[in-house]
């Protein structure tokens, strides 16, 4: 069958794989130049199942109203008139009940594990270079209190089979040996010994590559501007540089998603969420992290790729607004650096901003809508690299008419 991924960030290339892999002629089309440009380009790194509690928690109101008189908050509300902004938040604080954050956790941990599990399969399979850690990622906590609360939460995690340990901060520092000197700083870490880290956009980047040889098409420079349709199938994607058929589609556009779906009938939850990163050398620096993880007490998260040494941290409520300037990065650099004095030549930061495709749940989206041969694989938030291998799985498995290894409730597509 003949199928168009509809965009190149590690989402789509990943669901082109998987495509390619069972035999179909695959195309991917792209606005950008090249793959991973949007939210895949500088995005944390870590791939993190120990990690995927949902935002949607019910501590979370009180920091988006917290955000609004003071700076430093990991949620940052920032009021519009979009009334898209106010539609969306008000999804969001709906699943801040108790209830519904440890069912979309479940859900989301249980993608995790399972997108693991086909990340490890790629990598055996086409052997590209992604600058993966294993070993394990450290979540940290500066306080007795905050360490309490982190270790009972691992339940919801551990619940699926996954292995979470608390540990003390001299267990941590043997881990990691460059926490050794600042050990004291800690009250406790969890350790995930499963979770891992890689640098998405040189994962994707490579795939694309791997993809493009065994005979995927990529169409750059093509903004989508609409469909052909006929009775309950897209016959074609209309393109600005022209006209591409099919027999299938994938949907995967990331925060630019829900302005084509209405077009399909499909109105997409998705609102993007701002994050920040700052990447620099390690540049002969003599005491680097050798394992990523979370500050958790600061929402800060760090990763080494090779060289390099990235921090994120901040999520936005802000629109489609990519700006920043070096103040924005100054609460997460002080986290790192109090961490890792000497973890990498903080004097030449490379700063970004993105905008994580998030639900209100922070579950992806799957399955066809009004057209049967149209497929969503959308809507990965957060952690979308941490899900992207399971969510190309799972699209491939449905556009084939088999069962997912996953069950969908609450992450199939709605018109």
């Amino acid at each position: 069958m003949r199928i168009a991924v509809l965009g190149a960030g590690v989402i789509g290339v990943s669901t082109a794989y998987e495509l390619m892999k069972d035999g179909h002629e695959v195309t991917v089309i792209d606005r950008l130049d090249e793959p991973a440009s949007e939210t895949s380009f500088a995005n944390a790194g870590l791939f993190s199942p120990g990690h995927a509690y949902t935002w949607a928690s019910p501590k979370a109101p009180k920091i988006l109203l917290k955000s609004l008189f003071q700076e430093g908050q990991a949620l940052r509300f920032k009021p519009s008139l979009d009334p898209n902004l106010w539609l969306w938040s008000l999804k969001f604080l709906q699943n801040c009940t108790a209830e519904k954050t440890r069912i979309n956790t479940k859900r989301k941990v249980r993608l995790c594990m399972y997108s693991q599990e086909q990340l490890h399969r790629i990598a055996a399979e086409t052997k590209i270079e992604y600058h993966g850690v294993t070993g394990g990622l450290l979540y940290l906590y500066r306080t007795p209190e905050s360490f309490a609360r982190g270790s009972a939460n691992t339940r919801i995690l551990s619940e699926e089979g996954l292995e979470l340990r608390a540990i003390t901060p001299d267990e941590a520092a043997k881990i990691d040996p460059a926490l050794e000197p600042v050990k004291h700083k800690f009250a406790g870490a969890i350790y995930c010994p499963s979770d891992e880290s890689g640098d998405a956009r040189v994962f994707t980047q490579n795939l694309a590559k791997y993809c493009e040889a065994q005979g995927v098409k990529f169409v750059f420079g093509s903004e989508i501007q609409g469909f052909d349709t006929e009775g309950d199938k897209v016959t074609a994607v209309r393109t600005s540089t022209g006209r591409i058929e099919a027999d299938g589609f994938v949907f995967s556009l990331g925060v630019f998603g829900p302005r084509l779906s209405k077009q399909l009938g499909v109105t997409l939850p998705i609102y993007p969420i701002k994050g920040y990163s700052v990447t620099m050398p390690i540049g002969g620096r003599n005491n680097p992290p050798t394992v990523g993880g979370v500050d958790e007490d600061n929402l800060v998260a760090y990763a080494r790729f090779g060289d390099r040494m990235r921090v994120t941290a901040t999520a936005e409520f802000a629109g489609y607004n990519k700006s920043h300037q070096p103040s924005d990065y100054t609460h997460m650099l002080k986290a790192v650096q109090d961490i890792y004095p000497d973890g990498a030549d903080y004097s030449q930061p490379f700063y970004w901003a993105g905008l994580r495709p998030m639900t209100p749940e922070g579950t992806p989206i799957f399955g066809a809508g009004r057209y049967r041969n149209m497929w969503f694989n959308t809507g990965h938030g957060h952690i979308g690299w941490t899900m992207a291998p399971g969510s190309a799985r799972v699209t491939a498995d449905l556009i084939a008419g088999k069962v997912p290894a996953l069950d969908l409730t609450g992450m199939r597509v709605m018109p």
